[in-house]
């Protein structure tokens, strides 16, 4: 694939994907945080047929998201991007008229395709197609925005439910993205030629992967399953497991408002070092933070404000090294089809991990239930070292 050079200022087509990574997430992602107990209440649905929804969407977009690495990858970010843009909006316009439960499967199961096409992995590819090499300081830099998404999204759409009801909730959303999210895309992001046929000695984005690539892909997928099974379990049990432990809800709604500026304060970090060190290192502190905050959770210690903070911090560097490694160990040009093919089992891992996470506490109880969050986050640290230990000088990254 040629070098292509964008004809937007970089701080512009950053600026831009921001705003749209707030919005995606907020309106997707984020939203049944928010409406998951009106919808209930309203319609009579089950609460978890309800966010059972979620999950199949999460599903169809596993399914969907090696398809929208391709097209990446052949035609750019901008018209995929936009696409998935389209999807969200049907997708909400499918949920607000629904009447029937099966209906607003129905509308989560296009959300899904939406969200394959909209959120980091998609985002992600298209920053490595325009820039290269030199799309880790962007990745950084989206990240940042990306992590203001349930801040300005949750209070945005309890707002929006006071006046409108959840309905009105969808819409809302779904006209944000047709008015705002959709020009956003179309007019910041630059226009990409197709890629065109490849020299015969020229890397190619559905190039196979050597032996020790392929073992480095399967770690990376690795990685991205813990990760995605101890986050969103932390997200919808944290109060509980803080309770818990003598804690009263008060404080664990204190606690938690700590992970949100630490996740921002370790990206800020990163982003200081100018990407001088390997994105491995990134990998590593983030797993190290990460596992070290759920050991100190589990073990009890009264310290449950440090534990959420390294917590905190280690999820934001997680959002960067989960972009920038791949780059940096497979190279820009197959980056956009890899991260659509690693896109595939972390949404997975994260369509899974409400009911195993359910069924953990019912079953194990919540003190267990900890110790098991945080092997998983010392399993995260064994293959962050195994995939440093595969690197071709891994004493020089």
């Amino acid at each position: 694939m040629r070098s292509l050079t964008p004809l937007r200022p970089r701080w512009l087509v950053i600026s831009a994907l921001g705003v749209v990574m707030i919005l995606t997430w907020g309106s997707s992602y984020y939203l049944m945080t928010v409406l998951a107990a009106p919808v209930a209440q309203s319609t009579g649905w089950g609460l978890n047929a309800i966010t059972g929804a979620l999950s199949a969407g999460l599903l169809t977009a596993a399914l969907v998201s090696p398809r929208v690495g391709r097209l990446i990858a052949r035609f750019g970010g901008r018209p995929v991007l936009a696409a998935g843009v389209l999807a969200l909006a049907l997708g909400l316009v499918i949920l607000a008229l629904a009447q029937t439960l099966w209906a607003f499967w129905l509308g989560w199961l296009v959300l899904g395709a939406g969200m394959a096409a909209t959120l980091y992995d998609p985002a992600f590819a298209t920053l490595g197609r325009l820039y290269g090499a030199e799309a880790r300081s962007a990745i950084t830099a989206l990240t940042l925005w990306g992590g203001f998404a349930s801040t300005v999204c949750w209070p945005l759409s309890a707002l929006m439910l006071e006046h409108w009801g959840w309905r009105g909730v969808a819409l809302a959303y779904a006209g944000l993205h047709l008015c705002l999210t959709l020009p956003l895309v179309w007019l910041a992001l630059p226009r990409e030629a197709e890629a065109p046929p490849p020299a015969p000695d020229q890397i190619t984005p559905s190039q196979p992967v050597s032996r020790t690539e392929a073992r480095q892909l399967v770690m990376m997928g690795g990685l991205l399953v813990l990760n995605g099974l101890v986050v969103v379990n932390i997200s919808i049990w944290l109060f509980t497991l803080l309770q818990a432990q003598g804690i009263s809800l008060a404080q664990a709604v204190a606690l938690g408002a700590l992970i949100g500026p630490a996740q921002v304060g370790a990206r800020l970090i990163e982003m200081a070092g100018r990407g001088r060190h390997h994105p491995i290192w990134t990998m590593i502190a983030s797993t190290g933070s990460i596992a070290s905050g759920l050991v100190l959770l589990a073990a009890g210690l009264n310290l449950p404000a440090l534990a959420l903070i390294l917590y905190g911090a280690g999820n934001g560097l997680f959002s960067i090294a989960r972009g920038a490694l791949p780059l940096a160990l497979f190279g820009p040009v197959r980056f956009p089809v890899l991260m659509g093919q690693l896109a595939r089992p972390a949404l997975m891992a994260q369509a899974i991990a409400p009911l195993a996470g359910a069924f953990m506490i019912s079953t194990l109880g919540e003190g267990m239930s900890l110790y098991v969050l945080a092997a998983l986050g010392l399993a995260n640290i064994a293959l962050t070292w195994a995939m440093w230990r595969s690197t071709r000088n891994p004493l020089r990254i």
